[in-house]
């Protein structure tokens, strides 16, 4: 008696059904970006140059402890208050000095306790391992607003008459400069690069507290 073949299974459906779920599943999905702080690293310096000295005057320093209350300059401070403590800090140029150090463009207090200008002025910030992730980043968020607020009137001082429609000339710049990322213009570049030298950021990270 001959023995009957099994029926064989089609299996190019299950092919077609697998591979339109894939394509279902890449198409719904969406990914999570990452969320961070947008930093350049400076370069390693391999010389054995002395860090030069740096008056305490100059220094603006940012605690947040581990019960994520925020100390500046020794005193607690609300969060909502650190943006403009730290651009009258930065803004004070507060230097008479004849040798070039004087602030023209600053529209401080003048402090002659404060920073003596914006080149010089350095943020320090430090804060404690439990320190939460969200106060840590609200408080880098408002220093770097800091900086920002000042580069933005610079930026309208010197560069509104190239960005009659802008709301934000500063911006407007960088969002220009994103967008001809591949083909990079000199002049633009070179107008950003001034604001950034007119307050450079200079945000110092202390390792964090233990105690």
């Amino acid at each position: 008696m001959a023995k009957r073949a099994a029926p064989e299974v089609n299996a190019g459906s299950m092919a077609d059904i697998a591979f339109l779920l894939l394509i279902f599943f890449l198409v719904t999905t969406t990914i999570e970006k990452d969320k961070g702080l947008l930093r350049s690293l400076p370069p390693i310096d391999d010389s054995e140059v002395e860090p030069p000295i740096i008056k305490q005057k100059n220094l603006f320093t940012v605690l947040i402890n581990r019960r994520n209350q925020l100390l500046v300059e020794d005193e607690q401070m609300e969060l909502k208050d650190l943006r403009q403590a730290a651009i009258e800090f930065l803004d004070n140029g507060g230097s008479t000095n004849a040798a070039g150090e004087t602030c023209d463009y600053c529209k401080g207090k003048r402090d002659p306790s404060s920073s003596d200008h914006p080149d010089k002025a350095i943020i320090s910030m430090k804060h404690d391992r439990e320190t939460s992730y969200e106060q840590y980043m609200d408080v880098q968020n408002e220093l770097v607003a800091a900086y920002n607020f000042l580069r933005e009137r610079e930026a309208e001082r010197l560069y509104r008459r190239y960005y009659p429609g802008a709301d934000n000339v500063y911006k407007a710049m960088l969002a220009e400069k994103e967008k001809n990322q591949f083909t990079p213009d000199t002049i633009l570049n070179g107008r950003i690069e001034n604001i950034k030298k007119l307050f450079p950021m200079k945000l110092s990270e202390a390792e964090p507290d233990d105690s």
